[in-house]
């Protein structure tokens, strides 16, 4: 069943230009993952420091072979050393799928 895991995530705006080289390897490496159909950050207009995340996975085995991949220990790093906070992400399962 596709799962998406959607949410946001908090960094001090000042810590954005540093953090932006981060994002970017951490996409490069979960999109190249087995199993990652979207997988992508976007900062809030209206909010800067507010990060949106949206991602889309085969299944929950993907997911969980993702959260162990290697590339997650520099990211976490990263993360607690720019700031990174307020992690508020869900995983929804999908049933089934239509155009709109």
């Amino acid at each position: 069943m596709t799962v998406i895991i959607g949410g946001t995530v908090r960094a001090p705006p000042r810590n954005l230009a540093a953090l932006k080289p981060h994002m970017l390897a951490m996409l490069a490496a979960s999109r190249a993952e087995d199993g990652c159909i979207t997988y992508s950050y976007g900062e809030d207009v209206a909010e800067p420091g507010l990060i949106r995340v949206f991602e889309v996975w085969r299944d929950q085995a993907a997911i969980m072979a993702h959260f162990a991949a290697p590339h997650m220990a520099p990211w976490r790093a990263a993360c607690a050393e720019l700031g990174v906070s307020d992690r508020r992400l869900l995983a929804y399962e999908v049933a089934s799928e239509r155009p709109l």
